[in-house]
């Protein structure tokens, strides 16, 4: 009897595993890849505008050096060609301007006053492309117009060249845009004014920070 039980097992334990190979296999697992989106370019033209502050000094040969300050805004335009991660550009700008400041004590008048009522620079960048973020140092010509008067007196207006140094960062925002927050230095030089401001000669120097953000369409 326990030879005819063992058996049936038997049979029994035969059939289960030939029924087991008959089950379908199951897929293996499928992964999918992960999709990399393609970095940042930067090369190309882009326009745009801009505008912030200027804070800076100016001085008459008889004065001592008295505070500029005031408020600019304008237009931008620049080229960038990246290589790897290395951005370089050119970028050009015109601002209308409202920085100014006066003084009295040596003034050869009652008052004094140094002004600019435009500013442009044209600039080369350089630039560390971090995919959507590139910081950067820029520097070149800046041109603009010295403003020297004296109380009551037709004073001096007088475009002049000069120089600037400065860096910023631009970020890419949505689209084709992108927005930028930079300083530059910017030293326009000396101008001489003499009898319109009250004086034999009076040589007039200006030179300020300005701080400004920025926004770009890229083509």
């Amino acid at each position: 009897m326990k030879r005819v039980i063992l058996a049936c097992v038997g049979v029994l334990a035969l059939s289960g595993a030939a029924a087991a190979a008959d089950l379908p296999v199951a897929p293996a697992p499928y992964y999918k890849s992960p999709v990399y989106a393609p970095a940042y370019n930067w090369s190309g033209f882009y326009l745009g505008i801009n505008g912030g502050g200027g804070w800076g000094r100016s001085t008459w040969s008889t004065t001592n050096s008295f505070d500029t300050s005031g408020g600019l805004v304008g237009g931008t335009i620049g080229y960038n060609y990246q290589m790897n991660q290395v951005v370089l550009g050119v970028e050009g700008d015109l601002d209308w301007a409202n920085i100014k400041g006066s003084t009295s004590p040596g003034c050869p008048v009652a008052s004094c006053t140094t002004g600019d009522n435009w500013l442009s620079t044209v600039r080369g960048r350089l630039g560390y492309a971090a995919d959507r973020f590139m910081p950067y140092i820029t520097g070149g010509a800046a041109f603009g117009d010295v403003k020297a008067s004296g109380t009551g007196l037709a004073g001096t207006d007088t475009t002049n060249a000069g120089w600037t140094l400065g860096g910023g960062i631009e970020f890419a925002i949505a689209g084709h845009w992108t927005a930028k927050a930079e300083y530059l230095y910017v030293n326009l030089g000396n101008v001489s004014c003499g009898a319109a401001c009250g004086a034999a000669v009076e040589n007039v120097n200006w030179h300020a920070n300005i701080g400004r953000v920025g926004l770009n369409y890229r083509f």
